[in-house]
C-alpha cells in the first residue's frame, strides 16, 4: 500500500514533536483529506450514524485515508461514506467525540480528541476580513518564512485552473501601512472567496505568528500593475479543474455544502 500524504505530514509530526509548526500542518492535512468514515448502518438521506468506538482515550468514531485501510481495519463488508476531513471535524463538533485515523492499519495511526476537533473547526471557521486599501509601491517579498512559500506552491498544485497565477510582493499602502499582497490573476469571480479562504488557511496552519497577507484579485484580461510583476515572487498554477477525488457515492451527505451532514 503507497504511503498517502497524510502518513507523511504524521511522519514529520511525529519526527519533531516539539515542532508545532510540523504538527500544524498535520492537521491541516487532516481538514484536506477525503476521508473514509466508518457507519453504523447505511446513510439515510442526510443522516449518517457513525459507529462509535469506546477507548481508554473516551469515545471516538474511525475514519481512515484510504479504502483499503478501512477494509483491512473491518475485516468484512462494511457500510461508510467519504467526507472531507473538516466536515466530519465540523460535524462532531461539541460531540465530546473525537477521531480515530488510520487505527492499526497504518503508521499514521493517530487519535484526534474532542478538543482537538474544537480547535480545528475554529480556526477553519475563521474568515478572512475584506479592507479597502491603495497600493502605492511594491517591492520583492522580505520576511516571509520558506515554509510559507513551500505551502503556498504545494496548494496552489493541487487547485488547478482556479487561477493563471499568483504575484507576491511587499507593498506599501496610501497612508504608509507596509505589508505584504498576494495577486491572482485568471481567478473567476466564483473562485476568489475559496481562494482568499485558502490563503488565510494556509498562512494559519504554517505557523506564521499574528501574520498578515492581503489578498487581491485582478480583472480579467489585467495583467497587473508593471511594478508589482517586475519584483513579485510569481506562483505558476496549473491549468486544468479541481478535480474532486473519486469517492463511493458522489451524493453522499456532506457534499452539498448547502446540506450538511447530521451525525446521530
Amino acid at each position: 500500500m503507497s504511503e498517502t500524504l497524510l502518513d507523511r505530514a504524521h511522519a514529520a509530526m511525529e519526527a519533531a514533536p516539539n515542532d508545532d509548526d510540523a504538527r500544524l500542518r498535520f492537521y491541516h492535512r487532516v481538514a484536506d483529506a477525503e476521508l473514509f468514515l466508518l457507519l453504523e448502518s447505511e446513510p439515510t438521506g442526510d443522516d449518517i450514524t457513525p459507529k462509535l468506538f469506546e477507548l481508554d482515550a473516551g469515545r471516538f468514531v474511525m475514519a481512515f485515508d484510504l479504502e483499503e485501510r478501512l477494509a483491512e481495519f473491518c475485516e468484512k463488508p462494511a457500510p461508510y461514506v467519504a467526507l472531507p476531513g473538516r466536515v466530519i471535524a465540523g460535524a462532531l463538533a461539541g460531540q465530546e467525540t473525537g477521531i480515530g485515523l488510520n487505527l492499526g492499519v497504518a503508521p499514521s495511526a493517530f487519535l484526534m480528541t474532542p478538543e482537538a476537533l474544537e480547535w480545528l473547526t475554529g480556526t477553519l471557521a475563521e474568515a478572512p476580513q475584506l479592507v479597502e486599501a491603495r497600493p502605492m509601491s511594491f517591492s520583492a517579498p522580505a520576511g516571509l518564512p520558506a515554509i510559507l512559500i513551500e505551502a503556498l506552491e504545494n496548494r496552489f498544485a493541487e487547485l488547478p485552473g482556479i487561477a493563471t497565477c499568483a504575484l507576491l510582493a511587499s507593498v506599501r499602502y496610501e497612508g504608509g501601512r507596509l505589508g505584504h499582497i498576494l495577486a491572482f490573476e485568471g481567478a473567476d469571480t466564483i473562485s476568489q472567496t475559496a481562494l482568499a479562504k485558502t490563503v488565510s488557511e494556509t498562512l494559519v496552519f504554517s505557523g506564521v505568528d499574528a501574520g498578515e497577507l492581503d489578498v487581491a484579485f485582478l480583472a480579467a484580461g489585467v495583467s497587473g500593475p508593471e511594478g508589482l510583476r517586475r519584483v513579485a515572487h510569481r506562483f505558476d498554477i496549473p491549468a486544468g479543474q479541481v478535480v474532486p477525488a473519486p469517492i463511493s457515492n458522489p451524493s453522499a451527505p456532506g457534499m452539498d455544502p448547502s446540506r450538511p451532514p447530521k451525525l446521530r
